[in-house]
């Protein structure tokens, strides 16, 4: 039997689902193509995917920042994150482990196991028949003006689609870094990692 064909995805954005109220729609895309392969995630799992990306360090470590600590004192790495199943609208996925001498694959959810392969710089893969039934392919138009409106973002840029008055609404444009600083320490300490993301970009456009 021959294997199946992997595809190399990469993270495209991550928005507030449309249609599940608490959700999150983490949308991957092919790193060699224009199909989009979005899944429906929990809000704890966007957060620690969101910190992760904003490369944000949390007051406490998360879940997922636990696993890590865990591998790298047992001296094992993530060499992979695989989207391996899709059944009835599910997605499945496999975390590649190794020590050197062995590896074996474990089960997780796609958000998990990707809020987890970030924290590695681990590369995330899928095979072409996942995407060739669940991948959304872009026109040319679409392809364009996806590009033309992300050009100025980091390619994974984090984009929430919430109301002013949800992320606080503040304009930090008129704050001395000093303040911007007792700011994001602030927002950190209380585990507040939207507010965190905007207060460093804001620090960003200053340096």
């Amino acid at each position: 039997m021959a294997p199946l064909k992997k595809i190399k995805l990469e993270i495209l954005g991550l928005s507030s689902s449309q249609t599940q109220t608490g959700s999150f729609a983490l949308v991957l895309g092919e790193t060699e193509g224009n199909r989009r392969l979005p899944i429906i995630i929990g809000m704890f799992e966007a957060q620690a995917i969101a910190i992760e990306i904003e490369k944000i360090v949390p007051n406490r470590p998360m879940t997922h920042d636990l696993f890590k600590s865990f591998a790298n004192n047992f001296h094992f790495h993530i060499e992979e994150i695989v989207i391996s199943d899709l059944k009835e609208g599910v997605f499945f996925a496999k975390i590649v482990c190794t020590d050197g001498l062995k590896k074996i694959e474990v089960d997780a959810r796609p958000s998990d196991a990707i809020a987890i392969g970030l924290r590695f710089d681990s590369p995330i893969y899928t095979y072409e028949s996942i995407l060739a039934e669940a991948g959304i392919v872009l026109t040319d138009q679409e392809d364009e003006e996806e590009h033309t409106a992300s050009k100025p973002e980091p390619k994974a840029k984090v984009k929430k689609e919430t109301s002013k008055k949800a992320s606080g609404g503040e304009d930090y444009k008129h704050y001395s870094i000093e303040k911007l600083n007792d700011l994001l320490k602030d927002a950190i300490e209380k585990e507040d990692y939207e507010r965190a993301a905007k207060i460093r970009d804001e620090l960003g456009k200053r340096n």
